[in-house]
């Protein structure tokens, strides 16, 4: 393979492409959590199964992507403010074309989660800044590391600690495996899930290589395809091709169980000590802990990865309890912010 396209052309530079997927991996989860808790569970139990299992999926994607830092011998970052833009915003260091909005589920949010997962193009370019595609992002990815092992040898390239690799963890909702990356295989390895979860094995079908977590009988649909079964309403089933489409069950979203959450909200939405605007700081504070702690996770102390996991439970209860308050504008109700709170003004009554 050559470099030719791919813009990494040193170990510094594959280190900063490296953190660039880990910012990409991240900033797919304020989005689809939203979607998620938008979601009656009992009106919209089968769209909810399917937005909860890519979010989980892409909290393992996170991880791998971070475990891909630590590898060549960088510290991974995810609590900083840059992680955390105004919304809407573009996919990091993409070409611009998809915009990452907050909102409720609905035709919109598929819209842009169609557009965030699209497949490359079986003959994409390789674009290791500026893509169009992630998958082409990854790829670009690929190409380096290969040439960077080619070049300076895989034991400078994979210079990190492996004790700070994560492994053995488990989504309940979603499939997958998180893979401790000590050389060109196991990352190599690492990236083929990250990019086969999102748009499918080889790139020409809609499976992503798994078994279904929720339905063990049958294989597992890549998130793209997953979504055009929500936009189409329909599963896909064995014998099922991206070309043909979803021929499979019936799946049906219940438009009336969706919380009317408001569009990218802020918090300067709202008075200062006001319940909507209070709420919304609080869950600030949360989300910003559990960044701190993935991130303190994955530089060096593994076992705050099991107090990331308990900090995700009161995210998950303080988006449901904004996405039940009133938003005082046209029927519409409150939603997470998703804005940067310094580590100095997050609540002690918080930290784990």
């Amino acid at each position: 393979m050559t470099l030719s396209t791919t813009g990494i052309c040193t170990l510094d530079e594959l280190r900063t492409h490296l953190q660039w997927a880990l910012e990409l991996e991240h900033s797919t989860l304020p989005p689809y959590l939203c979607a998620l808790y938008s979601l009656d569970p009992d009106r919209n139990a089968e769209a909810a199964q399917v937005v909860g299992s890519v979010f989980a999926e892409e909290m393992l994607h996170l991880l791998l992507a971070a475990n891909l830092v630590n590898a060549v011998g960088a510290d991974p970052v995810l609590d900083a403010p840059h992680l955390l833009p105004s919304y809407p915003h573009p996919l990091p260091h993409s070409d611009g074309s998809v915009q990452v909005g907050l909102g409720p589920f609905g035709p919109e949010a598929l819209d842009l989660f169609l557009r965030i997962e699209q497949p490359a193009r079986v003959d994409g370019p390789a674009q290791a800044d500026g893509y169009a595609t992630i998958g082409q992002f990854y790829t670009a990815i690929e190409n380096g590391l290969r040439e960077m092992c080619a070049t300076l040898g895989e034991e400078a390239v994979f210079s990190g600690d492996p004790a700070r690799q994560i492994s053995d963890v488990h989504f309940r909702r979603g499939g997958g495996r998180v893979i401790a990356v000590v050389d060109l295989a196991s990352a190599l390895d690492a990236l083929g899930e990250i990019v086969e979860q999102g748009e499918g094995a080889t790139r020409t079908e809609v499976w992503d290589g798994d078994r279904d977590v929720v339905h063990p009988d049958r294989d597992e649909v890549a998130h793209y395809y997953r979504f055009v079964e929500l936009k189409e309403g329909r599963r896909f089933q064995a014998g099922d091709t991206p070309r043909s489409g979803p021929t499979g069950e019936a799946l049906v979203v219940d438009l009336d169980g969706i919380a009317p959450m408001r569009p990218n909200p802020r918090t300067t939405d709202h008075a200062p000590g006001s319940p909507v605007r209070q709420a919304q700081e609080e869950f600030n504070r949360t989300y910003c802990l559990l960044l701190q702690q993935l991130e303190e996770a994955c530089t060096g102390s593994p076992s705050r990865l099991g107090a990331a996991v308990g900090t995700m439970y009161a995210v998950r209860e303080q988006a449901l309890a904004l996405l039940r308050m009133p938003d005082g504008n046209g029927g519409s109700t409150a939603g997470p912010t998703f804005e940067w709170v310094p580590r100095d003004r997050r609540s002690a009554s918080t930290h784990g």
